[in-house]
């Protein structure tokens, strides 16, 4: 029985992160998922979603306000992330740059996988409310 619940907690946090669009951190996935499994530990959302990251099906985007924050789509794309209200955005019109991995790799000697792009500033409500 543990281990159905384990299973049933798994995907929970798994489905829940795959069908946001808020790049969610640990903490927000605890709050949205402890009313429907109340024995549910913020370790456990941790654990698994350092798991899924380990697994590759979802990444680390790194903190935002001291919270780390994830991406369930594992493209390489690029994010703006509004220093007012935290929002993290997916760019996905932006393409991925493979010259940009190129260039630093033949200027540095690196072996270059891929990088990362990140924006921030105001995202459009915070600048719409900041003119009401």
């Amino acid at each position: 029985m543990a281990r159905k619940n384990f299973s049933e907690k798994r995907e929970a946090i798994y489905s829940l992160i795959r069908n946001t669009k808020t790049h969610p951190s640990a903490e927000w996935v605890y709050q949205q998922l402890k009313d429907k499994y109340p024995n549910i530990s913020l370790g456990t959302v941790y654990r698994n979603m350092a798991m899924f990251v380990e697994q590759g099906l979802i990444v680390s985007i790194g903190t935002v306000n001291g919270r780390e924050r994830f991406d369930a789509d594992t493209s390489l794309h690029a994010h703006f992330i509004c220093d007012e209200c935290e929002a993290v955005i997916d760019l996905d019109y932006l393409p991925y740059d493979r010259e940009l991995d190129d260039s630093v790799a033949l200027n540095t000697g690196h072996s270059v996988k891929n990088h990362s792009v990140f924006f921030h500033g105001k995202c459009r409500k915070c600048v719409e409310k900041s003119f009401i």
